[in-house]
């Protein structure tokens, strides 16, 4: 495959993607979609799906309008320089939440669930010092490390959820619509920004071969993570019903610790290794995008050299709740609720300026 030298070709950016929106489904993310939605909560990944499709579409319009630019630089350009960079930070600080709230939650995964003697501080200083380590690599790195684990890490996904389906019961999944059609779309909508992250990946868009790699990549992603999220849920469902997921904050941890092979026992030990590894680029791949960020905000050329410090600052914040669980659990929440909006209406509202300024007569002149 054609690939320039510092830029990342369509099947690596595709392989970033997956692993770090589809790792989603091994997190506290069915925890909170269930307790409002009950046996419905798996609709949720499809239905924000579709809902996701027109603002990323709209992302993507834009800033293939611009040779070179990324989301930042498209809002500047859009927006001028004082309010671009007004709208810029806002959407920084969100990120630099995400991170924050995101990182606690694995930490708390691992603490509770694999390495109950350990200190969650150090957990988190080992998760946070080895995604720095990567992301200060580079993006091309990040990518090819994500091209050569994706193949076993779906698979291992892929094999513990027919495993488990053996305990399964596909009557659980009635009533199909739960507490009803309208609950349903309305707590999808109100979740929506699950799939966040892909208005953040147009801070990259400069970095792929081409705008048609970024536009092919980013829409086939979503809809891969959409398919492979929704079937997780449908499974989690048939394995331990809404009642039992209530009472369930990581269901794929508990579901890798169910399985049983024969005369082999603690099979998650097995499993374990490949989600560390999409952990470990999940947070690279943040760290890079809000190093990135900052560094086009205020100027950085070698934005490369803030990683280590917004790694350090994760692990000093998201260290401070008192009660991890309950405290990430609530922060999680309400983070998908305020961001949820901005992920709807801003792209849109990008893609509104932008005609309003003609710019896409211009791109139509350019093109003849």
């Amino acid at each position: 495959m054609e690939k320039t030298v510092g830029k990342i070709g369509i099947r690596e950016y595709v392989a970033i993607i997956l692993l770090v929106v589809g790792v989603k489904l091994a997190d506290d993310t069915p925890a909170i979609l269930v307790e409002p939605l009950g046996s419905a909560y798996w609709m949720v990944p499809l239905i924000n799906g579709i809902l996701s499709f027109i603002p990323i579409y709209l992302m993507i319009k834009v800033i293939t309008l611009y040779k070179n630019k990324n989301l930042h630089d498209c809002i500047i350009h859009l927006f001028g320089k004082y309010i671009g960079n007004s709208l810029s930070t806002i959407l920084l600080l969100l990120g630099i939440c995400a991170l924050i709230v995101d990182s606690a939650v694995y930490v708390d995964i691992i603490s509770t669930m694999y390495f109950t003697n350990s200190p969650p501080l150090i957990i988190f200083a080992v998760l946070m010092t080895t995604s720095a380590y990567i992301a200060k690599k580079g993006l091309e790195h990040l990518g090819t490390i994500s091209w050569l684990v994706l193949f076993y890490l779906l698979i291992s996904i892929f094999m513990a959820l027919l495993f488990s389906l053996q305990d399964g019961n596909g009557h659980l999944i009635f009533p199909i619509f739960g507490p009803g059609a309208w609950e349903v779309i309305k707590e999808s909508t109100s979740h929506v920004s699950i799939y966040a992250d892909f208005f953040f990946l147009g801070l990259i868009a400069p970095y792929l071969v081409s705008a048609k790699a970024f536009k092919k990549g980013t829409i086939t992603g979503l809809c891969i993570v959409s398919i492979l999220i929704c079937f997780s849920f449908l499974i989690y469902l048939f394995v331990f019903d809404y009642e039992g997921l209530n009472m369930v904050n990581y269901p794929f941890h508990e579901l890798i610790r169910l399985i049983r092979l024969g005369f082999l026992t603690n099979v998650e030990t097995f499993f374990f290794p490949f989600w560390v590894v999409a952990t470990f680029i999940r947070f690279s791949f943040y760290l890079y995008l809000i190093a990135l960020f900052l560094g086009r905000i205020c100027n950085i050329k070698n934005f490369e050299y803030l990683i280590p410090t917004i790694a350090t600052i994760t692990v000093i914040i998201g260290m401070a709740p008192d009660a991890p669980t309950f405290t990430i659990f609530t922060l999680r929440e309400m983070l998908l609720e305020v961001t949820s909006p901005v992920f709807l209406l801003f792209p849109c509202f990008m893609w509104l300026i932008a005609k309003l300024k003609g710019e896409f007569k211009h791109d139509k002149a350019n093109h003849h």
